[in-house]
């Protein structure tokens, strides 16, 4: 940008952000004499391998990245992926007379502010320039009131960093010796594990109760026009006595203690009650009337924002952040990460204006209404998510559509109704008595009913906004229940009286908003982290999705019992959240980093050091008085086998977590356990049935020719024919042998095949001839199925078994004939789901060439391992395909240069391939740091070089893109959880 001549007198100013979309929002407003350019989220971190450390490195620094005996000095180094960008930024600094660094304005955004300084090292004066929401008169007042760069909340969020480096780089190792390669542990990551564990632990030590009641529906003769005549009820005592309900009982099905006085009912006492009451006199024995008044919900935070997306949209924590950065680029909301309820005068103003312009007066409250954080350690500089602007504008004035609209929607109705009055009304509770006779003993009982009603006579806030709840069954705050006016002593009629049976349920499983709660109300881990924390357990395998319940893997299981044996401390929920604590101390200049630091990893307080004792950072049980350092030096008393197996009972089963899965072993017996199975369905009965099934493993007999042994295995892709080699034979370097192999036909069964049978589909290809020009014609079993291959032309066969009867005249005349060109006919769908809110098009789910997916008819979404054709939901559904649209078109591939230029392009293809390669190495790094994990680069490095052919420009965009205001953010601040 070329400035003015008037603003070349004034200079020319850099201005920083974290995302493109950022920038090119602001730039808009700062106009002329302002650069505004992106770092594209952070531009170094921690090395995410041995090999990123610079030369010079040696030791434990090479391996942590963190000199450990120097006062915890972080080894930074520029993303391979940022270099360019950071190159593009020094050059841009030459020309500027001021440096803005304008990243958001939290600890993370402080962070990135403070590496962007270290990085470029600007002669320039430089402002830290902060905004909770991108308007222009925000960002033009954010300009003329710079700060200087918080050193303290660096320090914080380096220590976090630092923190959460120690914690993965040393824990992760003893999983992948003790339970599984590759596994990962997290300050945060493995505390939320735990708690979807114990959950499932209460559902798996879940025995339920039975218990009955009556109910019963009573007319009055007093209604009046506009009442209801009829209202139910249900039996509350008998004989005085309170009837027994779900809350009586405990988690093993028995009656709670102190609960002497309930009475239990089972079905035929309830039965027999309700047919003694047939023909009883039925009168009101009391009315209590109370007020009813409800205030409105605070305005959003993160967490309430990700949790009431969830109830109302059916969004994902992830989903729902990443639309509302979103709305934040590109100046519809405030900023979204925020443990704040505060609304700023302007906020208040502009809500109260929209109340009374779209419901009157009389809704809106005399004073405003001012609500104050009640999280610890709230950043109350921050303000509650709202609309952005002194003005709301109204969903249908900002032109958003799909989920942009609907979470628009949401914080717009969730703002606008806390500036808005109570609702009030009348609670009633209606008390109706009567007499049972028992025809068997002549003796009678006291019977009585309990009814309760609500009226809301002035809806206030509940006109404009009800909030949702985790409970299906719970009843929302604006749903009325009109009794009819009835009096004490009034006579009523009984048309219904039905014994009414029921079953204690296990706790729910927590659901990704319940699970953002818990974490929140035991303060553990910083709101602005838990969407990457549940994305990230998920993504490890350690937690899947049934419907929206999380439910824990298996492999979880085994994970947090070894934490909690030998790491208890580590995933104290107590002392989990006392480390939030200290961190949030050095971010307010009450501690300080290198001897908080010292205590947790070697424990004991160096001479000086003031602060929680030793056994602070050691084991909860006693055990060890060292800090984390000592933990994971001595590992002899960790039993690998112990830690991954469960005894189902008495039975003798025993559920075992093995390197390829869960499997049930019961003597020599073996099975193994569906991977989509929830641990709580694991009964002694279903473990007895999979035993009961073939093992798995059929001699079938030997071969004739090579006279190796064949058999018939169940793999875990399916059941194939091999053989078995002799022993001695060579089974790695230039002379190793491997065994034949082939999958069994489809019309074939593991429990019938026969040595015939392997012994046809090892003579596979089979040769069928040669066409008249001497080209070989094979018969083959494909991916899809058999077909005939002449050179590189194929054609389909029409069953398996032509594979080995086909002639050569007849695969001469299936060549002869034109190969058929276009899609075969459709297939039916599997199932339908009802209509996608955001297309408004009907869903369906389909049978495709990789699987069944769902699709609208425009987008489609290939469902996830956790997922079923059988039990997929209509909202699980829509949320694929919201995925996926969020996500963007699949980009295309660059097309390779011809052959003859292969030469004269090859030195731009290296190139091309070293740019792709850094991004490849850092989205490694990032996700290992996201779980506060030891990464493994190799893999990362694998899929670079597959990548390599794709052009830098290419890459330079998925970056960009990826990176969009506080995604690369998001990943870095799971590496602080």
């Amino acid at each position: 940008m070329s400035p003015t001549s008037e603003t070349a007198r004034e200079g020319r100013r850099l201005v920083i952000v974290e995302s493109p979309a950022k920038a090119k929002t602001i730039k808009g407003y700062l106009g002329p004499g302002y650069v505004v350019e992106a770092s594209v989220g952070h531009i170094r971190d921690l090395p995410g391998t041995a090999a990123e450390v610079p030369d010079g490195y040696t030791g434990e620094v090479r391996r942590l990245g963190i000199d450990v005996e120097h006062d915890f000095e972080p080894v930074y180094v520029v993303n391979a992926d940022k270099k360019a960008q950071v190159a593009k930024l020094k050059s841009l600094l030459k020309d500027a007379d001021e440096l803005f660094l304008a990243t958001d304005e939290d600890r993370e955004g402080e962070a990135i502010a403070w590496h962007l300084q270290e990085v470029l090292r600007p002669k320039v004066p430089v402002h830290r320039m902060v905004f909770h929401e991108i308007t222009k008169d925000a960002i033009q007042a954010a300009v003329n009131n710079p700060r200087e760069l918080n050193k303290r909340l660096v320090d914080a969020q380096e220590t976090r960093r630092i923190l959460d480096r120690l914690y993965g780089y040393e824990v992760s190792p003893v999983l992948w010796k003790k339970v599984m390669p590759k596994l990962s542990a997290g300050r945060v990551q493995s505390v939320a594990t735990r708690l979807v564990v114990e959950r499932e632990r209460e559902r798996m030590a879940f025995r339920s109760a039975s218990y009955w009641d009556l109910t019963a529906v009573f007319s009055s003769a007093t209604a009046t026009e506009g009442d209801p005549g009829t209202f139910g009820a249900r039996l509350s005592s008998v004989d005085g006595r309170r009837v027994a309900a779900g809350r009586d009982f405990d988690s093993l099905g028995r009656l709670k203690a102190g609960s002497a006085q309930v009475l239990h009912l089972d079905e035929e006492a309830a039965r027999a009650l309700a047919a003694g009451l047939a023909g009883a006199d039925f009168r009101v024995r009391s009315v209590e009337s109370k007020p009813y008044r409800r205030s409105p919900y605070a305005p959003f935070r993160t967490t309430t924002m990700q949790q009431e997306a969830g109830r109302k949209l059916g969004f994902g924590a992830k989903r729902a952040m990443d639309v509302a950065q979103k709305l934040y680029e590109n100046g519809f909301i405030t900023y979204m990460r925020t443990d704040s309820t505060t609304l700023s005068e302007t906020a208040v103003n502009a809500a109260r204006a929209q109340v009374e312009q779209l419901y009157g007066r009389e809704y809106l409250p005399d004073a405003p209404r001012v609500y104050t954080g009640k999280v610890k350690n709230a950043q109350e500089a921050h303000e509650a998510i709202r609309p952005s602007g002194d003005r709301f504008r109204t969903p249908a004035e900002t032109g958003l559509r799909g989920d942009e609209f609907r979470l628009y929607e949401l914080i717009w109705m969730r703002t606008v109704a806390s500036q808005m009055k109570d609702a009030v009304g009348q609670s009633v509770t209606v008390k109706v008595g009567g007499t049972a006779t028992d025809a068997r003993t002549a003796t009678t009982r006291d019977v009585e009913f309990s009814a309760t009603g609500k009226i809301i006579t002035f809806h206030g806030f509940l006109k404009a906004y009800v909030e949702g709840r985790d409970d299906p069954d719970a009843e929302l705050d604006d749903r009325e229940r009109r009794l009819p006016p009835v009096a004490e002593g009034d006579a009523l009629g009984a048309e219904e009286i039905n014994p009414d049976g029921h079953a204690t349920k296990p706790p729910a499983r927590f659901t990704e908003a319940s699970l953002i709660k818990d974490l929140e109300d035991r303060e553990i881990g910083r709101p602005s982290t838990y969407a990457a924390i549940i994305d990230t357990i998920v993504a490890r395998r350690y937690v899947f999705k049934k419907g929206t319940a999380l439910v824990p893997s298996f492999l979880a299981l085994a994970v947090v019992r070894l934490l909690e044996e030998h790491f208890g401390r580590l995933v104290d929920y107590d002392f989990t959240a006392k480390m939030e604590n200290d961190l949030d101390g050095i971010a307010r200049g009450e501690g300080a980093s290198v001897p908080w630091l010292r205590r947790f990893y070697y424990g004991e307080a160096a001479q000086g050091d003031v602060g929680p004792s030793a056994a602070d950072a050691g084991n909860g049980d006693g055990d060890h008085l060292g800090g984390l350092k000592e933990l994971v030096t001595d590992l002899g008393a960790i039993d690998a086998r112990e830690i991954s197996s469960f005894p189902l009972g008495d039975s003798g089963i025993v559920l075992r977590v093995g390197r390829y899965g869960p499997y049930v072993e019961k003597g020599e017996q073996r099975a193994d356990v569906p991977d989509e199975l929830a641990p709580d369905e694991l009964t002694v009965e279903l473990a007895e049935e999979l035993l009961a099934k073939p093992s798995g493993v059929r001699e079938l007999g030997t071969d004739p020719v090579s006279g190796n042994e064949i058999v018939a295995k169940d793999g875990r892709y399916g059941p194939y024919f091999t053989e078995v080699l002799p022993e001695g034979t060579p089974k790695t370097g230039k002379n190793a042998v491997k065994p034949r192999t082939q999958s069994l036909l489809s019309t074939m069964s593991l429990d019938t095949v026969t040595l015939e049978d392997a012994l046809k589909v090892f003579g596979l290809p089979r040769i069928v001839g040669a066409d008249p020009e001497g080209v070989e014609i094979s018969a083959q079993n494909g991916r899809y199925g058999p077909y005939l291959k002449k050179g590189t032309d194929s054609r389909s066969l029409e069953n398996e078994e032509q594979m080995f009867t086909v002639t050569l005249e007849e695969a001469l005349a299936i060549y002869a004939t034109p190969k058929a060109r276009g899609r075969a006919a459709a297939k039916p769908p599997l199932k339908e789901l009802g209509t996608d809110p955001v297309s408004e098009r009907p869903v369906v789910v389909k049978d495709g060439r990789f699987g069944a997916y769902v699709t609208d008819g425009e987008t489609n979404a290939t469902l996830r391992r956790e997922d079923s054709v059988e039990e997929i939901t209509p909202e699980r559904g829509y949320e694929l395909l919201a995925e996926k649209r969020a996500k963007g078109p699949v980009k295309k591939t660059a097309k390779k240069a011809p052959a003859k230029k292969a030469t004269a392009k090859k030195a731009p293809a290296k190139k091309a391939a070293t740019a792709k390669k850094a991004p490849a190495k850092k989205a490694a790094a990032t996700k290992a740091t996201a779980d506060g994990a030891a990464a493994t680069g190799s893999a990362a490095a694998k899929a670079a070089v597959k990548k390599a052919t794709v052009k830098k420009t290419a890459a330079k965009t998925v970056a960009a893109e990826a990176g969009t205001a506080k995604k690369a953010a998001t990943v870095q601040a799971s590496a602080a959880e």
